[in-house]
């Protein structure tokens, strides 16, 4: 025996009480929920009022610039990431996850009073991809943090549950953002929406932020970090650890959020709002019954990544996602069939039923990604393999949605891209091994350094 306290212990030894591990719970869920939330309404906002605002004049594409912008934050996740990466493994999971929650809240306030282009021209859409860059530099170091704070926290036999708490933050953001919109469409309906409407729920984020900040300040700093600091074991240069032993690594699993996050992005990349509102399109629908099914498929996007990652607790993270491949396929296939007919009942059920393979691709991912990589070196290695898979998967799904349509005429190869997508995560799940349970304190760095890749050497 190493003499080390055991999982569920702090470094002085004493246990971590369960109200201790439901105040961390609650705090990620919590935060990150409202850090997506500010992410999301942007995107919905692009779907339905910042072409005409703000790109209009620009020329006939203006919804595929606008949807362009959406892409251009993810350009800047890797440098959140890389920030976050060095300083959360550097100072701390704490420090970091609140100065996120800052960056988030002001720029998203600051979308809320942007003048638009008939008031101040080009320089209209030029702040608000600005604003949009600082969005996507705090969504890159936010993910992160959360996650390590809610798995390094649980107990070994529930990180899967654990860890889905930061993820349910994703589509509790997304019901919040169209919820939030669906209520400003009957306040401020037709044109008082396009006048002022849409900026109140960017206005919101101030209180919003105050409520995450406040959440967050209550929750003790990570049992793993705390011990890193204590035996002076953090990594002096962990971003080049990262790339110099595990590049490989963060590649696979880039590939396995790729899968899943380009899929996603039909509804928080605001596609599937835009497509089914647009008047000149094939279904023409109300933006207020578009917004309000796309709410309440987040509900069940909510349900099936907690349900996620009670399962991978019981059958493993791998084997979870192989399931949540296969459910996701379906739902890629369905989706589109059902949006055509132009019936908001037929519309909800085709994003629910999408939502339940991404719930099993989605659930499992922090206890996944966490259990991958070393302690010195993890804020840095799931932040930057996170950041990497959201350029390479939704950064710009919503823009190559955009431009299929217009090319083809039909949504039939947007089915097939988004297919590829799912496919291409299936197989990068299959490459790695599945580590549930792997002790995650730094005396085990040894074990946790070894390749889960198949293929190559274990030790």
């Amino acid at each position: 025996m190493s003499g080390q306290a055991p999982e569920g212990f702090t470094p002085t030894g004493t246990i971590a009480t369960t109200a201790d591990r439901r105040r961390v719970v609650f705090a990620t869920g919590i935060g990150t929920a409202v850090e997506w939330y500010d992410f999301f309404i942007y995107a919905t906002a692009v779907g339905l009022v910042f072409g005409q605002l703000f790109f209009e004049p620009l020329g006939a594409n203006s919804a595929l610039m606008a949807f362009a912008t959406v892409g251009v934050s993810f350009l800047f996740r890797p440098l959140g990431a890389f920030l976050a990466g060095h300083f959360g493994d550097k100072l701390g999971r704490k420090t970091v996850l609140m100065w996120t929650l800052i960056l988030m809240g002001a720029s998203t306030a600051l979308i809320g009073v942007l003048p638009t282009y008939e008031t101040i021209g080009l320089a209209a859409p030029i702040l608000l991809v600005l604003l949009r860059i600082l969005q996507g530099i705090s969504a890159g170091g936010e993910w992160g943090g959360a996650v390590l704070m809610a798995v390094e926290h649980a107990p070994r036999s529930r990180r899967g549950v654990f860890g889905a708490a930061p993820q349910i933050g994703v589509p509790l953001g997304l019901l919040l953002a169209s919820g939030v919109m669906a209520l400003m469409t009957v306040i401020a309906p037709g044109d008082q929406f396009l006048a002022w409407g849409w900026r109140i729920p960017f206005l919101l984020s101030v209180v919003l932020i105050l409520v995450g900040y406040y959440v967050r300040r209550k929750v003790e700093e990570s049992p793993v970090f705390a011990e890193l600091a204590e035996r002076k074991d953090k990594a002096r240069m962990p971003i080049v650890q990262l790339f110099r032993k595990h590049l490989l690594l963060v590649i696979i699993a880039a590939l396995v959020f790729a899968g899943n996050n380009a899929v996603g992005y039909m509804t928080t990349g605001g596609y599937i709002q835009g497509y089914a509102t647009n008047p000149e399109g094939p279904v023409g629908l109300e933006r207020g019954p578009v917004l309000w099914a796309v709410a309440g498929s987040a509900v069940t996007w909510l349900a099936s990544t907690l349900l996620a990652g009670w399962v991978s607790d019981r059958i493993g993270r791998r084997t979870t996602y192989i399931v949540g491949w296969a459910l996701q396929l379906v739902g890629v296939f369905t989706l589109f069939p059902l949006v055509n007919t132009g019936q908001i009942g037929l519309l909800f059920a085709g994003l629910a039923i999408l939502t339940l393979g991404l719930g099993f691709t989605y659930g499992p991912q922090a206890a996944l990604y966490t259990e991958l990589f070393p302690a010195s070196i993890r804020f840095s290695g799931v932040s930057i393999s996170y950041a990497i898979g959201a350029i390479a998967g939704g950064a710009f799904a919503p823009t190559i949605a955009t431009a299929i349509v217009q090319a083809t005429g039909s949504t039939q190869a947007v089915t097939w891209y988004l297919a590829g997508m799912t496919v291409l995560g299936l197989v990068a799940t299959l490459l790695l091994r599945d580590r549930s349970g792997i002790p995650l304190r730094p005396d085990h760095e040894e074990e946790q350094a070894k390749s889960p890749i198949y293929g190559l050497a274990k030790a």
